[in-house]
């Protein structure tokens, strides 16, 4: 019996646990910088933590999820940080509250900041895939003409 990819239970487990390690790596990425990008308090709002929890720790969370995955990570790399920026807003929204001196991002200020996420989290998907199969798309790696059998030169002399 042929199974294919989308119907191995195996596969569906990796891809949550993808999903699951690399939200909890960017949840905690972003509690131990300290930085909430919902809560905007100003000009210094934008400081060199709030550049890596925006860019780098979304980036290893895409590469995290590639590594985990395998092939075709790189399209379930745009989850984790979607879910945890979301859970982050409902958190700050409706539960802690927004602390003194500061104000909630405004909804369509926070969409924009969460595709910067998100983008950041494909470029390490992608990166994280090619690392792992040192290819690009869906061949697989004994099809590429790098690895097969070449066929030997002829002789001149014969």
């Amino acid at each position: 019996m042929n199974v294919t990819a989308t119907q191995d239970p195996n596969r569906l487990l990796r891809g949550a646990a993808a999903i699951g390690l690399a939200m909890v790596f960017n949840h905690f990425g972003d509690r131990l910088l300290g930085i909430r990008i919902e809560i905007f308090t100003g000009i210094a709002y934008f400081s060199p933590l709030w550049v890596v929890d925006v860019f780098f720790i979304p980036f290893v969370s895409g590469m995290l999820v590639s590594v985990i995955y395998g092939l075709g990570g790189k399209w379930l790399c745009y989850f984790p940080p979607m879910i945890v920026r979301a859970i982050s807003y409902y958190e700050v929204a409706d539960m802690t509250g927004v602390p003194q001196g500061a104000a909630l991002m405004p909804l369509g200020w926070w969409g924009f900041f969460v595709i910067v996420v998100v983008e950041a989290a494909v470029i390490g998907g992608v990166l994280g895939e090619v690392m792992m199969k040192r290819t690009y798309g869906r061949r697989a790696r004994h099809l590429l003409y790098k690895d097969r059998p070449r066929p030997k030169p002829k002789d001149p002399g014969a």
